[in-house]
């Protein structure tokens, strides 16, 4: 069988595009022909990625449409005469950026009514997580289900030492606490801030906040950040953003860091929650959207937004190493749901 894999862009680092070249590997293994075909490619994927323009794009027993915004892949799917797999990414929703960029704005409103363009379109429509089955659901998709990311934890648990970077996030002795992600706004950087001044008020001063990701993704949005952090007379060196790295350094955060805070108010799935666990970093996360789904009980989640209660809970997880081990062990239970014997049920089950 042929099983195609439709992206609208495959960057290298990119979530959804990892998890489609996970699931292509476990395709082929299944002896299934597969290929991912992308409108647009970067250069270091050129060769691994073929160009949608390619006919062979059209010619799959099932497509698997990675959905997360607009683009003309949508209709040609529609277009498709059968075998029609939908793996709906979520989109965050505009309002987040109506402050902050008009554009953003209008691509994320675009993209949901192009989502509805696929209503009764569809074989199966699938989102990745329960949170986002539900809301294909309520957009008029009946044939809908979970297909979780595919995630490749080697690029953590595997990756060589960085000894230079080690000695740079052990200076002073401070706790390092990680975010993964790109700083926009339904990520709540803010209230990392803000719990930052309730941790260094009620637990410890000798902290350090590390925002991987990219910063120039909403470039006022940064500008804010930046703002409040002068606001707040944070002390310099304890807000650090590298922006995006390679995946030796990037798997030397986690290594180095004592908790993975999560205070974001809008996720279609979160990724980096499953980094963080393979890591054995305990997750301190707000539980909001899909989070819930993601950890499924594991790390520790907290509702309503109580940041003075974060910075409590902030402390125990990072003092108290009876309940460390404890969280820990939950979630080394929990991403054994994530592994590959889950996604090739899934596999098997689609392609029968």
């Amino acid at each position: 069988m042929i099983v195609n894999q439709w992206v609208p862009a495959a960057h290298k680092g990119d979530a959804i595009g990892d998890s489609a070249r996970r699931v292509r590997t476990l395709l082929r293994e299944l002896g299934h022909e597969s290929e991912i075909y992308a409108l647009t490619i970067d250069d270091e994927l050129r060769g691994d990625v073929r160009w949608f323009a390619d006919p062979a794009a059209k010619r799959g027993d099932l497509t698997i449409f990675h959905f997360a915004m607009v683009s003309p892949l949508t209709a040609e799917f529609a277009r498709l005469p059968g075998g029609r797999i939908l793996q709906y990414h979520n989109v965050t929703p505009s309002h987040f950026f109506a402050a902050y960029d008009a554009n953003i704005f209008r691509l994320t409103a675009l993209s949901r009514e192009d989502l509805k363009t696929l209503v009764g379109h569809t074989d199966a429509a699938l989102g990745d997580s329960e949170y986002n089955r539900r809301e294909l659901e309520s957009y008029g998709f009946t044939n809908t289900g979970v297909f979780p990311i595919a995630i490749d934890t080697e690029r953590i648990t595997a990756a060589p030492r960085r000894p230079a970077l080690e000695a740079v996030l052990r200076t002073d002795g401070f706790l390092n606490f990680l975010f993964v992600g790109r700083i926009a706004p339904n990520k709540k950087i803010e209230d990392h801030i803000k719990l930052a001044e309730y941790y260094k008020r009620y637990v410890d001063e000798s902290y350090r906040f590390i925002f991987v990701g990219r910063t120039d993704a909403v470039p006022r949005y940064f500008d804010t950040i930046q703002a409040l952090l002068a606001e707040y007379r944070m002390p310099p060196g304890r807000f650090l953003f590298p922006g995006p790295v390679p995946d030796e350094d990037l798997a030397t955060y986690y290594r180095m860091s004592s908790v993975y805070i999560s205070l974001s108010e809008h996720e279609g799935f979160c990724v980096p929650l499953l980094e963080a666990m393979a890591a054995d970093v305990p997750v301190l996360a707000y539980s909001s959207t899909a989070v819930p789904d993601t950890l499924g009980g594991a790390g520790v989640q907290f509702a309503p937004k109580d940041l003075e209660y974060a910075a409590e809970l902030l402390g125990e997880l990072a003092y108290n190493d009876p309940l460390r081990a404890q969280v820990i062990s939950r979630q080394r239970a929990r991403l054994n749901d994530f592994g590959d014997a889950r996604i090739r049920r899934e596999l098997e089950r689609l392609t029968s």
